[in-house]
């Protein structure tokens, strides 16, 4: 059986690096790169914040070619679709098979990316769906994956956390209506090592603020 040639959407949180694990030990798939979405205006990751030459470090310890999509800010539903419809045309041309996200349970994100990619001949693949977000959040910090939160949503997560490691003791301190992968927007990671990292990114922590109701802690 010929390997799915496929791309991963990667957010530089722990949730991808671990479809980014679980994909590398899938015989059927060739792993062909990385794509992500990037704020033009500020030139950072969309939603975690994650400035662009960290983006590119951590593609660069992978070892895979990374592919930048520059969405404007603010950015329309209209805009965004059209954006990455003509991304979607590019990897048809690249005779893309497959697309792998890193979603865990939210199922209509999940709907939503299958209808994008439908009559498209791109399969949308979801490596680490249905994963009990606990186990997940144990496994991840048991194989190495070692992230810090970049950003978080006041409004469910009070501020204290952020910049804090993606740990056991986070874990431990996280309140209960909190879900362990934050998977409901409560906060998102910067990954800066894993086992399928070639070297740890090296980060330097500087200041935390609030834009746009979200609380954004910045690495460099």
């Amino acid at each position: 059986m010929n390997s799915k040639c496929t791309l991963l959407s990667w957010s530089s949180g722990k949730d991808s690096a671990y479809a980014l694990h679980l994909l590398k030990k899938d015989p059927s798939i060739e792993l062909l790169g990385l794509f992500t979405t990037v704020n033009k205006k500020f030139e950072r990751v969309a939603m975690h914040g994650v400035r662009l030459c960290l983006l590119q470090a951590q593609a660069d310890s992978i070892g895979l070619p990374l592919h930048i999509i520059e969405i404007p800010y603010p950015c329309s539903n209209k805009q965004y679709e059209r954006i990455m419809g003509d991304f979607v045309v590019r990897l048809q041309r690249d005779k893309i098979d497959a697309i792998a996200f890193g979603d865990l349970y939210l199922q209509d994100i999940r709907d939503y990316r299958i209808a994008q990619m439908d009559g498209t001949g791109i399969e949308p693949i979801f490596p680490c769906w249905g994963i009990d977000t606990k186990t997940l959040a144990q496994i991840i910090v048991k194989i190495g994956i070692k992230a810090k939160i970049a950003c978080l949503d006041p409004k469910q997560l009070d501020i204290k956390f952020a910049g804090r490691d993606y740990q056991p003791d986070l874990l431990a301190d996280l309140p209960s209506h909190i879900d362990f992968c934050g998977e409901n927007g409560e906060f998102h990671t910067l990954v800066y090592d894993s086992p399928d990292f070639s070297k740890p990114v090296a980060l330097k922590q500087g200041e935390t603020v609030e834009r746009d109701g979200f609380v954004f802690t910045d690495f460099q």
